[in-house]
């Protein structure tokens, strides 16, 4: 989520920014690069908590020890595995081996 605040605020300084560079004539490709630019450097100047925290995410996701995000369908597939394996205790379920550049 924080990820997502940050880029946000980034947006939120180019598109007024873009806007009013494309209004003096600069053209696009010139509005679009100080635009940018701008935005970052307004952003890195008064941003850092925002920025601390996205890193932060990002980071944790990235690490490896984050906690692997599972579909609807990956849950609903567990969840029935699970409900089969309580009421039938007799049935054992035997991990799938998949190679690992499936």
């Amino acid at each position: 989520m924080a990820f997502l605040k940050y880029s946000l605020i980034r947006l939120a300084l180019f598109v007024p920014l873009f806007v009013l560079f494309i209004y003096l004539q600069l053209g696009w490709l010139l509005a679009v690069l100080c635009a940018g630019m701008m935005a970052f450097a307004i952003s890195y100047l008064f941003f850092q908590k925002q920025r601390d925290a996205a890193t932060a995410t990002l980071h944790s996701r990235f690490s490896g020890k984050a906690k692997p995000l599972r579909s609807a369908n990956e849950v609903a597939d567990a969840d029935a595995e699970d409900r089969l394996v309580d009421a039938h205790p007799d049935i054992t379920v035997q991990p799938v081996n998949r190679p690992k550049d499936a």
